[in-house]
Formats: C-alpha cells, structure tokens, sequence
C-alpha cells in the first residue's frame, strides 16, 4: 500500500489526501488540548472513540437531511469525508450555562438557558477565539447573511436531535461546538456540517450524577477522562465491547453494579426456606373447591339479570 500524502495536522486529527478527487480521509489522534493549545496531553484511546461516535452521530444527521462532510467509516482511527473550505467560525448552542460562559454571566453551572443559545466566536487560536457578532462576520466577509442562516438553522436541528439522543442514554447534552464548510457540487455551493461530533467538542454529563463526560475532564483535572470517554461510547453502542474501567465514578454504571451485590448476600435465604415449604405444595389439590364455586357463581354475572 503507498504512502498517504498528508495535506494537513490539527490539534486532534490529521488530513491525508482521499482515494478519489474531492475527499481526505480524517485520522483521529490520542493528543488532547484545551486553552487554545496551552495545555497539551494524551487521552488513551480518545481517536479511536471520537472517530466512532463522530461517524455515528454524523450517519445519523445524513439520514436525518443534515448534510456533513462524512462519506464513510475506513477503520477505527478514519473515515472519508468530503474536502471542504471552513467557513473559520465556531458555532455554539448552548443549552445550560457552563465554562466559560457562566463565568462571563455570574451563572450557576448547570443553569438552564430556556431555550437553545447560538453564538459565534472567530476560529483564530492566535487570538483566543473570540466572540464575534453577526455585524463583524459581514464586516470581515467572513460568512454572507444567507449562509449564518443556514447555519443558525443547521446548528439548532442539529443541538435538538442531539440532545434527545443523548438523554435517552442518560446524557445530558450541556453545550457543543460545531463547525461548517462550503461544499461545491458543480456550479452549487452547500453549506455542510464538518470537523467532529464527540465528547471534545460537547459537554455531556450524567443524567442522574451530573458527572462530567467530556474534555472538561482534561480542562480542570477531574481524572479519569478515558473512562468518561468509553462510558459515552459504551453507551451509544459505537463500541460495544469496550471495557469501562472504575465504572462507578458515572451514575448508570453504579447503580447497575450495585445491584448484583444485594441479590448475592439474600440469595442464600430462600435456600433453606425450600425445605419447610414442601407442605403448602400439597394445597392445590384443595383448591378444587373454589373452582367449583366459581361455577355456581356464573348465574349471578350472568348479563342476564343486568338486564
């Protein structure tokens, strides 16, 4: 096999120039960062777990009409996608405050926002991503009216599908990052979902413990990031024979290990108590008679005497 050309390397994955004319395939890596690249570190086993439930939840929006820049999966670290030019602005839907956000405002982590918030900030590490508006997008020609429509429309489809498939694995959706290129077709121009869907770029946490199932892990040193990532995947289904390591940290896990324990120690009870009651068994010859009474009784339901 020849040598894939490389065409560019991200902070979290690496391009390599497709089999045929117009797509990349995207190679997810282990290495995590978080402060616009100035804490750097590994997350065991992260690309492979981001490619899985990137390529899912993708699949799932092409099937649903979203249109993405995903082809289809190649192994556990790649996928094909379209090549496309980002558009170079972070989308993000907020559904609870958190981060950064609630510092700004004097929030509550976890508050609820109401309704679904969009904002946008410039995708310039250089400068520390900063929020922008609407008048700086157009003023920089960095996206045209029609297309932060689209976007805006794209972004809240995309944050409502998400977040009730997230809840019906006992995750709750808190925010998410996305980003969107132009796609050529011919003479046309698509707007189309790119870069990843994964625990980087979405807070997630426990329905029942809101316990942290995403980078933020990382970002504040909560330990145990790989379990919390193998935990989401576990629960979609991308990975289903991923072994979770120290489980109970994520409340569906715990109480689900926490039962056997229980039924172990009463099991042995019902042992002996099989011996003293050997004598009820000889009841149902008994029970004949109400059986018969049961049929004298009919007359009086009879619908007859309603009547």
């Amino acid at each position: 096999m020849s040598p894939k050309t490389p065409i560019y390397e991200g902070k979290a994955k690496k391009l390599f120039e497709g089999p045929e004319p117009g797509t990349l395939i995207a190679h997810y890596k282990d290495d995590a960062t978080a402060f616009n690249n100035k804490k750097k570190g590994t997350i065991q086993g992260k690309g492979i777990i981001n490619n899985k439930i990137s390529e899912f939840l993708m699949s799932r929006l092409n099937d649903m009409g979203i249109p993405t820049h995903f082809i289809r999966g190649i192994n556990m670290r790649e996928q094909l996608v379209r090549a496309v030019d980002i558009i170079p602005l972070e989308v993000i839907v907020r559904n609870y405050a958190a981060g950064s956000f609630a510092e700004r405002f004097g929030a509550f982590e976890g508050e609820s926002l109401g309704s679904p918030m969009t904002e946008f900030c410039l995708k310039d590490d250089r400068l520390g991503d900063p929020f922008v508006g609407e008048d700086h997008i157009f003023a920089f020609g960095l996206a045209q009216p029609e297309e932060i429509d689209e976007i805006r429309h794209y972004a809240l489809r995309i944050n409502d599908f998400l977040s009730g498939l997230f809840y019906a694995h006992g995750i709750r959706l808190i925010d998410l990052k996305l980003e969107f290129g132009r796609f050529y077709e011919g003479d046309i121009e698509l707007i189309v979902l790119a870069d990843e869907i994964s625990p980087d770029t979405c807070r997630l946490w426990d329905l029942n413990t809101n316990d942290k199932m995403d980078k933020d892990r990382f970002r504040r040193d909560l330990g145990k990031t790989e379990e919390a990532y193998r935990e989401v995947a576990r629960r979609l289904g991308v990975l289903p024979n991923v072994s979770v390591v120290e489980t109970a940290s994520f409340g569906e896990t715990a109480t689900a290990s926490a039962k056997p324990v229980k039924k172990a120690v009463k099991a042995k009870a019902p042992a002996k108590a099989k011996a003293k009651a050997k004598a009820p068994a000889k009841a149902p010859a008994k029970a004949k008679a109400p059986a018969k009474a049961a049929a004298k009784a009919k007359p009086k339901a009879a619908p007859k005497k309603r009547k």
